[in-house]
């Protein structure tokens, strides 16, 4: 189900495209602590999203099949622009930010996906919580959480 899971929402993130027609994420990856060690990580452009599995609390329905509502949460990591301060010459390009934060809600809206034999679902697909940095320096990593619904028939 992880796999299934993670290249979906990877193939699905890839589709969501800036006014330009152009891919507006520029790197996805799992989320293994990037920000804190970012000297020792591989550089990557942004804006990126890193993807945070929380813990799958399984229940069973009977026969194989078996139901969760998971938190999936994305760390979207962008460069620092400047401040956002009203009157600040960086304000228009600062504020980009939180556009490309709203474009990615709005293209997880409705999420769902089926492997071709209906085995693996992704459904109920719902943001539930942001988290807006205000501590940063060169790389900004805003979060948001969202919650769905996995059905795993093996």
């Amino acid at each position: 189900m992880r796999t299934f899971l993670y290249t979906s929402l990877t193939d699905h993130l890839k589709k969501l495209t800036d006014t330009e027609g152009n891919q507006l994420i520029k790197h996805i990856d799992l989320w293994n602590e990037q920000v804190e060690f970012i000297e020792q990580e591989t550089p990557f452009a942004t804006p990126a999203i890193f993807i945070e599995l929380m813990p799958f609390n399984w229940q069973t329905l009977g026969g194989n099949a078996q139901r969760c509502s998971p938190t999936i949460r994305f760390h979207i990591i962008q460069q620092y622009k400047g401040s956002e301060a009203d009157g600040s010459i960086f304000r228009t390009d600062a504020m980009e930010r939180f556009t490309v934060l709203d474009a990615i809600d709005n293209h997880m809206k409705g999420f769902e996906a089926m492997t071709e034999d209906q085995k693996k679902t992704i459904t109920m697909w719902q943001r539930s919580s942001s988290s807006t940095n205000h501590n940063h320096e060169e790389l900004i990593e805003d979060i948001t959480d969202y919650t769905c619904t996995l059905f795993d028939s093996f």
